[in-house]
């Protein structure tokens, strides 16, 4: 695991942060188009078709796996930096960094400007404390 001062985290915000930007873009689009399909929010059910019996599989179709491949490929890129994608709503990052010995995390957030805040390693966005 690459360990992060706060200035070799804030070097890399100008390059990770497009990378979230997409990755919040195609997680949003993949969250609507769900929403689309979703039968219990139609407002006509489809009828039934008659058809022959067939067997049928147990798993449901895929749905959307472009979209979800080219997510995981964004996480998987963002994260070949070194960071760890702690939240893909919020767009959360994590950096690991030895402070006074002990392995915690910088954080950051999209759309903040520079990695301003840290927490420890069992503790997440909520226990969060400003870099000083």
């Amino acid at each position: 695991m690459k360990s992060f001062s706060p200035e070799r985290a804030n070097a890399l915000i100008p390059k990770l942060a497009p990378l979230v930007d997409e990755l919040l873009a195609k997680r949003r689009d993949l969250a609507i188009k769900l929403l689309e399909h979703d039968p219990a929010l139609r407002l006509h059910p489809p009828q039934p078709k008659a058809r022959l019996a067939a067997p049928r599989s147990t798993f449901p179709p895929p749905r959307f796996g472009e979209l979800k491949s080219e997510i995981v490929r964004l996480i998987h890129r963002i994260e070949s930096y070194g960071c760890i994608v702690k939240d893909l709503d919020l767009g959360l990052l994590d950096f690991p960094w030895e402070r006074e010995g002990e392995i915690v995390f910088l954080c950051w957030k999209a759309g903040e400007t520079t990695v301003g805040h840290w927490h420890a390693a069992n503790e997440g966005f909520a226990q969060r404390k400003p870099l000083v």
